[in-house]
């Protein structure tokens, strides 16, 4: 962190990685982007998770899928198939033997029952609530409600909306994040794996969680 940057930007995340919470608790200040064009395959709509199977990719489906186009503000989410249902599956296929699971699961499992939400950046910020009442974590977040080309963000904001990214060739080496590793529920089969939603980290460190995102942060 740049001690010159008291704030840091970030892309609207549906259960963010690790990388995404370094951010969060290493800034005084955040702001997360809702006036950007949607970008699809990123964050902003998929989760990583490790499953029995390995990977395990969680999508939020937006109305129009592929063709969707606009803010992301503006995103609907998609109920044309039962998602919630499938979602919910996947994290207990991959939790339910973790140490904190059953600890965590009440506060998430609302999230994938009978309520819907219509727009996909309410979901985002509803979710993300409560992945930082879980951790503990107070932080001071603003919406933005005009958007910065990349180039013309201020100075003291560090950009991270397009640099923490599911795909390797469009991750941005971060000097001030190094994952560290923890006990995952599959690690005997495909070792440690870094950076997945910050879900693998609650559900297998549970109150330790916090301690484990601070020791990924360096170059402060």
């Amino acid at each position: 962190m740049n001690i010159m940057q008291s704030g840091a930007l970030l892309s609207s995340a549906y259960l963010p990685p690790i990388q995404y919470f370094t951010k969060i608790i290493s800034y005084p200040k955040l702001f997360i982007e809702n006036s950007e064009s949607y970008l699809k395959q990123s964050y902003r709509n998929r989760a990583l998770l490790l499953s029995a199977n390995g990977i395990l990719k969680l999508t939020l489906p937006i109305v129009n899928g592929p063709r969707a186009k606009g803010p992301i503000k503006d995103q609907q989410l998609s109920y044309d198939y039962p998602w919630q249902l499938m979602h919910w599956r996947g994290i207990v296929s991959a939790y339910n033997n973790s140490p904190f699971f059953e600890y965590y699961a009440d506060d998430f499992r609302p999230y994938f029952q009978t309520k819907k939400w219509k727009y996909l950046v309410d979901f985002n910020t509803e979710i993300l609530d409560t992945l930082l009442r879980s951790l503990n974590i107070v932080a001071d977040i603003k919406h933005t409600e005009n958007y910065f080309p990349i180039g013309e963000v201020p100075s003291n904001i560090a950009d991270f909306r397009y640099s923490i990214h599911p795909k390797d060739q469009k991750q941005t080496q971060d000097m001030s994040f190094s994952p560290q590793p923890y006990v995952q529920v599959f690690q005997e089969k495909y070792g440690f794996v870094p950076n997945l939603s910050i879900l693998d980290l609650i559900f297998n460190e549970g109150p330790q969680s916090t301690q484990n995102l601070k020791s990924c942060i360096t170059g402060i």
